[in-house]
């Protein structure tokens, strides 16, 4: 796997800590290791869709407000948004 997200932005620590949740208690609750959890908040590793859909259920949200594309990572698409 590519440790080049540039393109994702990774909200995982403000809503872990909005839920006031350590990253050990979430990795437990999700069935990983805490270090999981910290290289997901880093940025070093991208979950699976069953992960992410996991930590979004324990932390009482969508998938995307954890996880983001910046805006332009897909231009074209954006702009034939804009005529919808």
């Amino acid at each position: 796997m590519s440790r080049d997200h540039k393109n994702l932005a990774i909200m995982l620590t403000v809503k872990r800590k909005e839920a006031e949740l350590t990253q050990a208690n979430l990795a437990e609750a999700v069935q990983v290791s805490r270090k999981s959890i910290n290289a997901i908040e880093n940025g070093v590793y991208v979950p699976s869709t069953v992960l992410a859909l996991k930590i979004a259920t324990v932390l009482n949200c969508t998938v995307e407000e954890i996880f983001k594309l910046h805006d332009g990572t897909f231009p074209l698409l954006m702009r034939s948004n804009k005529h919808e």
